[in-house]
Order: structure tokens, then sequence, then C-alpha cells
């Protein structure tokens, strides 16, 4: 009896293992009136982190939640929901995703029941790439993504202010991350918060496979540095009450927009360039490196190139 007591316990103690191994521990961060962040990892995606490398938010207005973003798995978004109903009794109003990477929206089908919103040019990118990028998660991210299906936004936003409930909102467009008008920010004019998203990083190194174009991105964070707030949130990284995760994003693009310019009129191979230093103000900056590397596949030919008709 003995024996198939232990036997037992072998068989049934890796499914407890398991199910407590594939549950998100999200903690909010109230950060102004009604406002609340769940700030990811600063890690790349990884099969021991279920890709909470993310921040996603919420706001509760007297007419319900606002959430922004939802994360990279259908578990994430239903540890998202839940946890919203634990801090407040209002029902979600409304669902936004803030572009078409895919830690940003897997999980809408939590709130699949709900209105949910995104610019256009993401509402169009999250369906024609919604697949490929599902399936890319998934061999990431293995079982942590068990059950999780594209969802598409379902409706467009509507650029501009909008009171919802007793929060004045403004919606803006912006392409340097992103694309064409994939970018999405709110400033929260009532609390003073501005939702970056993706257009900043702070103290994680930025990604760049679908940007338009470095000085694109950097004419867009100058316009943002421009606004008047009292938070930010970024896309990836801790919250702040200042400007200094877009000073730091805007120094590094400047940056890698030198390096990758200097580098194609010097004649270097991609490789010689993935190889140059890092300066001293990004060097503990976590996967400096390796986005580098990353940025030198998709980004340097186009330098090139450039040099060469010129």
């Amino acid at each position: 009896m003995r024996i198939l007591y232990l036997l037992g316990l072998l068989l049934v103690c890796p499914v407890v293992a398991q199910a407590q191994a594939f549950t998100y521990q999200l903690l909010p961060e109230q950060i102004a009136k009604n406002t609340w962040v769940v700030t990811g990892l600063t890690e790349d995606f990884s099969s021991t982190n279920g890709g909470d490398v993310v921040n996603s938010a919420f706001i509760v207005t007297d007419v319900g939640v606002l959430v922004l973003d939802t994360g990279p798995s259908r578990r994430y978004g239903e540890a998202l929901r839940q946890l919203i109903s634990e801090i407040t009794a209002q029902p979600i109003l409304a669902v936004y995703n803030s572009h078409h990477h895919p830690d940003h929206f897997l999980g809408n089908q939590a709130f699949a029941d709900l209105p949910i919103y995104s610019l256009p040019s993401t509402r169009a990118l999250i369906s024609s790439r919604g697949e490929a990028y599902t399936e890319n998660m998934y061999r990431l991210l293995g079982d942590w993504m068990r059950g999780t299906d594209v969802l598409p936004p379902s409706h467009n936003i509507e650029l501009g202010e909008h009171w919802i409930g007793e929060h004045q909102l403004t919606f803006m467009a912006f392409s340097g991350h992103s694309g064409d008008q994939a970018d999405l920010v709110i400033l929260d004019n009532s609390t003073g918060v501005l939702f970056a998203f993706d257009l900043v990083f702070n103290e994680r190194a930025l990604t760049t496979p679908d940007t338009p174009g470095l000085q694109q991105w950097i004419e867009d964070l100058e316009h943002l540095g421009q606004l008047s707030f009292q938070y930010l949130v970024p896309g990836h990284g801790v919250v702040t009450s200042d400007a200094t995760p877009i000073d730091q994003t805007l120094s590094y693009l400047r940056w890698l927009d030198a390096l990758l310019d200097t580098s194609s009129r010097q004649g270097l191979s991609a490789i010689d360039v993935m190889l140059q230093p890092i300066p001293e103000e990004f060097a503990e900056v976590t996967l400096t490196r390796s986005e580098l590397q990353r940025s030198v596949v998709h980004l340097y030919p186009a330098y090139e190139a450039r040099f060469l008709v010129e």
C-alpha cells in the first residue's frame, strides 16, 4: 500500500506543480486616483516568465473600468480580469489595445464579451499578423499559451478628447514603434497620467522590428516630451513621475541611428556592427546587446542601401 501511495504522489505532484507554475502573479500598483498599473519584468519572453514582460493598466471610472492592454496570453488576460474584480465592483466598460505586438493583445479572449478598441491600423495588423504571432508565442512560452487564440479588436478608436465618466482622455496616434498611425498614446488629463505604451521603454532596450524609421520615432518622442503630465507609464519598465524614460529612449534611438549610419559609411558588415561597444549610459539597460543585434538584422540593410545611393 505504501508503494501505491508513493506512486500516486508521483503522479499527482507534477500536476499540482504545473498548475502552480502556469499562474500569473499580477501585482497592481495604484499610481494615481482610480488608476492602476501592473508592471511586467524587463526580460525577454521565456517559458519561465510566461511572457509577463509587459505593462498593463486599468482606470476605474464612475461608468466602468477601462482596460489598457491585455497581456501575452489568455491566462494573463483572465488573471488581469480577476485582479480587476478584486479591486473594484465597477463593471468593465471597454478594452484598449495599444498596438499589434502579441504581448499587448493576446489576452483579449478574457474580455471577449466587451468592446475592444484600437487604432484602425492596429486592428488591421492584428487581423493580418495575429496567427503568426500566436504560433511564435506558443513556441516561446509553451503551456503558458494553452487555449490562446487571436481575438482582434472590434472597434476603432476615435482620436481626440473624450470624457469617459469623470475622466477626460486624449487619444493620440503615432507611428515610430509600430508603423503608420499604429501607436496609441493616451493622456488622462484628469489625473495627469500619460500612457505612452511601447513608444517609451524604461531601463529595457527597445524592440524595433516594425519601426518605419528611427527618425520618425525620435520625432514622436520629441512631441511626447512637450506634453504636460504627472506620471509616465511606459510599455516596458517602471512608472515614473518625470520624463526620464522619454529622454533615455530618445538617447538610445539617436545613438542607434548614428551607429548604423556611421557603420554603413565605413563599410562595416552587420556582424561588425553587432559587436560595437555599448555606451556606458546604456550598459546597465536590460537586453541592450541582444536588442542591438536584432535591430541590426532588420534595420542595417536600409542604411547600407541609402549609403550606396548617396
